[in-house]
């Protein structure tokens, strides 16, 4: 996948990616409750995966905010024209194998690869991750609904997204998902995690409101 370099001289973010750059823990995130009720409806009615489609969304929602699709390489900033996703899937064993995918094609195709993918990443399970510095880190803790999640991050900082969502709860006649996204602050302010929420909101609201189901 192509990328270009972001020219940091007219990049109207310089002195604040200077500033968090410093930082010990550079590291900006939060966690909101996204409303799924349609969505989570129109997985039961296709017979698809939730898990699946939630992180379909919300690998297009990352992409369509730019920001979240740039890395911190040595003293420069790179722009990738595209992020996949690395996702955690859960093993017989009670340990856990990284899954890539890339959520370009459209919603009833990308469910029955992504579900081949899952199943071959089962059969050769692996932590190693090629090409990681373009990638988005997505994982799920499907057994606890939660308000604030705390992540694992490297030393030094990397600057890969991480995307995280737990149980979705029921309240009166909405069912709201927590849904945690981590980003390197030398790279995203509050602006750009609000513009992927807001993305997330669409892509969701166009899966329930007007995808076919998969065949």
């Amino acid at each position: 996948m192509s990328f270009h370099v972001v020219d940091l001289s007219r990049d109207p973010r310089r002195a604040q990616f200077d500033y968090f750059r410093s930082l010990a823990n550079p590291y900006v995130g939060v966690t909101v409750p996204v409303d799924v009720t349609q969505v989570l409806a129109w997985t039961k009615r296709a017979g698809s995966s939730f898990f699946l489609t939630v992180l379909y969304a919300a690998a297009r929602a990352a992409n369509a905010v730019p920001e979240l699709r740039r890395r911190v390489r040595g003293e420069a900033v790179v722009e990738y024209d595209r992020c996949p996703t690395s996702h955690t899937v859960a093993l017989p064993d009670g340990s856990y194998c990284y899954c890539r995918l890339d959520a370009v094609l459209p919603l009833a195709e990308f469910l029955p690869y992504a579900a081949a993918e899952q199943a071959r990443a089962m059969e050769h399970p692996s932590l190693e991750d090629q090409e990681q510095e373009r990638l988005l880190f997505v994982s799920c803790v499907p057994w606890l609904s939660y308000t604030a999640l705390v992540q694992p991050t490297p030393v030094p900082a990397d600057s890969n997204p991480r995307i995280t969502w737990g149980k979705y709860d029921r309240q009166g006649e909405r069912t709201l998902l927590p849904v945690s996204l981590l980003a390197n602050h030398a790279l995203v302010d509050g602006i750009h995690i609000a513009r992927f929420y807001q993305a997330l909101e669409r892509e969701l609201a166009d899966i329930a409101g007007g995808c076919e189901p998969p065949a």
